[in-house]
């Protein structure tokens, strides 16, 4: 791993590569991570990069240091309370919604600490390995404001309404297991095992049907929204567009072949 410099100060941000799976490593860790304009700047710049980049088929989110990320950046938020809110959050939203729309999967690998902004990121990934004694906390309302980053459209979806109401509005910090027992992340694994795990899980997704997963996502994401007729009509259309792709064909030669199938990612 290169530790890019901005001047003489560390990049807030480290992108990473190996073969198909793509790194976004917060780098803050002195702040745990806080989430501040330049970070955020980072964040955008990496991700824009990373779907891109047709060759990436799995993203990994995670953090240097004791935690993934403790939220925003309250020395900047303090000295600008409204500018600096808006230079953190224009480009940290482009970024979200970019990842949402990408066709290779988004893995969060939260440890630590998961706050504020922290915790909205990893509930906007589709898919969370954390470990365990990690503690989230939605905290926004401890500091007088409302939640950003997707936390209030990905919590009521993953949790309903109520239990999200609860959450973000008592403010109360939970566990990796609890947020488990909720749905909130897919596996909670020793500290010690996770980047194994997560190392696995980005590697077989990289493996993957990547054009199949960017559809499934969006059906998925955006099936709370349609009606049931209009839902059927774009599970129709994404079915008939990935019929027509290379990784379709193999997979079904490989069903009849009874082989695993090998994919592309096109």
């Amino acid at each position: 791993m290169k530790n890019t410099t901005q001047g003489t100060s560390p990049a807030p941000l480290l992108l990473e590569r190996s073969g198909a799976i793509a790194t976004l490593r917060f780098n803050r860790p002195d702040t745990l991570n806080a989430i501040d304009a330049p970070m955020a700047r980072a964040f955008l710049a990496a991700v824009q990069a990373v779907v891109a980049d047709p060759g990436v088929r799995a993203v990994v989110l995670c953090g240097n240091g004791r935690g993934f990320m403790a939220g925003g950046d309250l020395a900047t938020l303090r000295a600008q309370p409204v500018q600096g809110a808006i230079d953190i959050l224009t480009p940290l939203n482009q970024a979200l919604l970019l990842l949402a729309q990408t066709n290779a999967p988004v893995i969060a690998q939260v440890h630590g600490v998961a706050a504020g902004a922290g915790l909205s990121l990893l509930l906007m990934a589709d898919h969370v390995l954390m470990a365990e004694g990690t503690r989230l906390n939605l905290a926004y309302i401890h500091l007088g404001t409302s939640g950003d980053a997707g936390a209030t459209w990905a919590l009521p979806r993953l949790v309903g309404l109520r239990k999200a109401l609860e959450i973000a509005l008592l403010g109360d910090a939970f566990t990796a297991d609890e947020a488990l027992r909720l749905g909130l992340v897919n596996r909670v694994v020793p500290a010690a095992e996770l980047q194994a795990a997560t190392d696995a899980l980005a590697q077989r997704i990289a493996n993957g049907p990547t054009l199949a997963y960017g559809a499934m996502k969006r059906l998925m994401r955006e099936s709370m929204d349609r009606t049931l007729a209009a839902q059927l009509e774009a599970e129709k259309d994404a079915f008939v567009a990935c019929a027509a792709t290379a990784d379709f064909q193999a997979g079904v030669e490989a069903f009849h072949a009874r082989q695993p199938p090998v994919f592309r990612g096109c």
